[in-house]
């Protein structure tokens, strides 16, 4: 099962809003057939694993033991059902990492594959299979995308200059770790006032993979035409008060009069099926999600070197969240984890 999670990580930030998963068929502990779900709409990964098995190898299938990270699914979606396929290669054992808890599946791929005569075994290792998919299933059972936190501060506790001067906070090593976060997360989002003075790009262009859906908050449509958050390469949502339409990669969303702001834009989310959201600033947007409990995880990188006595004070959170910490040369990063945030279900 261990080896299926590993599989199943390599489909990050690609297989958006479907769960990542692996799948292994091992015959006399020996590897014949592995795979993993590699891009949303394509072959899941029961098929890649069947299809990976060499020729000589095929007659061991039926006697050969399935692991899958996931509760295989038992309904026709962009692909056939994969407790079918199950069936029809005649595994006669199957060992689930966790159920899945969508509402087309909890449980009836379980039942049916138990209902044919195949031994199923499950959980294992359910706590790692179920923190693998908390995207997948936080968008399914709370009706909203996973809530990411994220922003850098001096070690004196500011997030930018003096009237919102952008200030260069984090090393190489911590942007880096930033654009493979991006890549591997389905939206991100700005408010006005960061994306006026930092004009930020929030691509993924130090990391392979897809880039997120970009969102920023702009009420009175004021952010220049040039500003990069409108420049082609990646879609942008624009949260506003004035219009609904799409010009080119442009998204305007227009909120209903009276709409809180927070609510409306997980709503969206939803329902174009985004299963996580990055929020990286400022401290205005980040503390009304924090204020809110809005929000699942959090990074907050500081530098430990850099003090500048005066500026924009970063976010308050409660250190009752904090779960860990690690130095990246001058950088530290503290984790946060909120096991009660909020459900829009």
């Amino acid at each position: 099962m261990h080896r299926c999670l590993q599989l199943a990580r390599l489909g990050a930030g690609n297989v958006n809003p479907n769960p990542m998963v692996g799948a292994m068929l091992v015959h006399e502990d020996c590897i014949i057939g592995e795979g993993y779900h590699a891009q949303y709409g394509a072959a899941h990964a029961e098929v890649n694993c069947f299809n990976n098995v060499r020729l000589q190898d095929r007659e061991k299938i039926p006697s050969a033991t399935l692991y899958v990270s996931l509760e295989p699914c038992d309904h026709f979606g962009k692909t056939p059902p994969c407790t079918s396929l199950i069936l029809k290669e005649a595994v006669g054992r199957v060992v689930i990492g966790c159920r899945d808890r969508s509402e087309k599946v909890n449980g009836k791929g379980i039942e049916k594959l138990e209902a044919a005569g195949v031994q199923v075994i499950t959980p294992v290792l359910e706590a790692a299979s179920m923190e693998l998919n908390k995207r997948f299933f936080c968008l399914q059972e709370k009706k909203r995308p996973y809530i990411f936190l994220k922003w850098a501060a001096t070690a004196d506790g500011f997030i930018a200059g003096e009237n919102g001067t952008p200030l260069a906070i984090s090393n190489d090593l911590s942007n880096r770790i930033t654009h493979k976060m991006r890549a591997e997360e389905a939206a991100i989002l700005v408010g006005f006032r960061t994306a006026l003075n930092d004009n930020p790009s929030l691509t993924a262009r130090q990391w392979a993979g897809p880039q997120p859906l970009r969102i920023v908050i702009d009420m009175q449509l004021r952010l220049p035409h040039e500003n990069h958050l409108f420049q082609p390469g990646a879609p942008t949502l624009v949260l506003n008060g004035m219009k609904d339409s799409v010009e080119g990669n442009l998204h305007f969303f227009k909120t209903a009069p009276g709409a809180e702001l927070i609510p409306a834009l997980l709503h969206e989310l939803f329902l174009q099926g985004k299963s996580s959201l990055i929020v990286e600033g400022g401290t205005h947007t980040l503390q009304q999600f924090i204020d809110r409990n809005c929000w699942d995880e959090a990074l907050v990188i500081t530098n430990s070197s850099l003090k500048i006595n005066a500026g924009i004070l970063a976010p308050t959170i409660s250190s009752q969240y904090k779960t860990g910490e690690a130095t990246y040369i001058s950088d530290r990063h503290s984790f946060y984890k909120n096991p009660a945030a909020c459900s829009f279900s």
